[in-house]
C-alpha cells in the first residue's frame, strides 16, 4: 500500500473517529527542515501502516523549533494497533537523522464543530493557528458549550478577519481542552488580526467578551505553524 503526499488534510471527512495531536521540539530552524526530510523518507519508504489511519499531518512552528503532528484515525483501536506495530521503527529511523528530539506530548480530540469563514472560494492557507484551551477539571459539557459559546460569537460578529478561512475546534476525550486548528491566508493576516481593536481574535462585542471571561478557563495558547508535510494512503492503499 502506497503513501501519497498532499498540501493539506481533509478536515471535513466524516469517517474520523479521533484525531491525535503532539508537538516535538527539534531545537532549530536547521534541525526542522532536516525532521522534516527525515519525516518524509521514513514514511515514503515504507507501505502504508494501518487501514485505520486516514492520514498524517506535520506543520512547522513559526517558533523554529517546533513541529505540530496532526493525525486522523478512524478509532482508538487502529492507533493502538499502529502504536505496536509500526510507530516505533518510523521514529527510530527520524531519529537517527536527527537525534535529540524532544517529544512533548500526545492529546487524543474528537472534532466538534467546524466553520468556514470564505464558502467556496478555495483558498489555501499559508498558515495554520493552534488555539488550545485548558479547563480546570474535565468536564465534557463544558467543553462543548465553550465552543458553542465561540460559534454564537463568530455568528453575531460584524465583521470577521478578511484573512480567515476556517476554524476546526476539536474537544479532547478527557474533557480538560478544547483545540481550534484555525486555517489562515497568512501568518500576516493572523497578526493583523490580533492587532484589530478588542482583545484577540473577534470584534468587540458581548458575544466574544462571554467567551473571553468564560469561567473554568485556566490557560492554553496561540501558535502559528507554516503547512509542511501531508500524507495519505495513496491508490490502491
Amino acid at each position: 500500500m502506497s503513501v501519497r503526499f498532499q498540501s493539506r488534510p481533509d478536515l471535513a471527512r466524516n469517517d474520523v473517529g479521533l484525531v491525535k495531536a503532539s508537538t516535538w521540539d527539534v531545537g532549530t530552524p536547521e534541525r526542522m527542515r532536516r525532521t522534516i526530510g527525515a519525516i518524509r523518507e521514513a514514511w515514503d519508504g515504507r507501505d502504508w501502516p494501518h487501514p485505520g489511519l486516514l492520514s498524517y499531518t506535520v506543520h512547522a512552528g513559526e517558533d523554529g523549533k517546533t513541529l505540530f503532528h496532526y493525525s486522523q484515525w478512524s478509532g482508538e483501536q487502529a492507533y493502538q494497533d499502529f502504536f505496536r506495530h509500526g510507530r516505533d521503527e518510523r521514529n527510530a529511523d527520524i531519529d537517527a537523522a536527527v537525534p535529540g528530539t524532544r517529544r512533548l506530548g500526545l492529546h487524543t480530540l474528537e472534532l466538534y464543530r467546524s466553520v468556514s469563514l470564505g464558502e467556496g472560494d478555495g483558498r489555501e492557507p499559508g498558515c495554520v493557528v493552534i488555539v488550545d484551551v485548558e479547563f480546570e477539571g474535565a468536564d465534557k459539557a463544558r467543553q462543548r458549550d465553550w465552543v458553542d459559546t465561540v460559534f454564537e460569537a463568530l455568528g453575531t460578529d460584524p465583521a470577521h478577519a478578511p484573512g480567515g478561512i476556517s476554524g476546526h475546534f476539536h474537544v479532547s476525550t478527557d474533557g480538560t481542552r478544547v483545540l481550534n486548528y484555525a486555517e489562515w491566508e497568512s501568518a500576516e493576516a493572523h497578526i493583523d488580526a490580533l492587532a484589530a481593536p478588542g482583545a484577540g481574535i473577534g470584534s468587540v462585542t458581548p458575544q466574544w467578551e462571554r467567551v473571553r471571561s468564560y469561567p473554568g478557563v485556566t490557560g492554553g495558547g496561540v501558535h502559528r505553524y507554516t503547512p509542511a508535510l501531508s500524507i495519505r494512503p495513496g491508490a490502491g492503499a
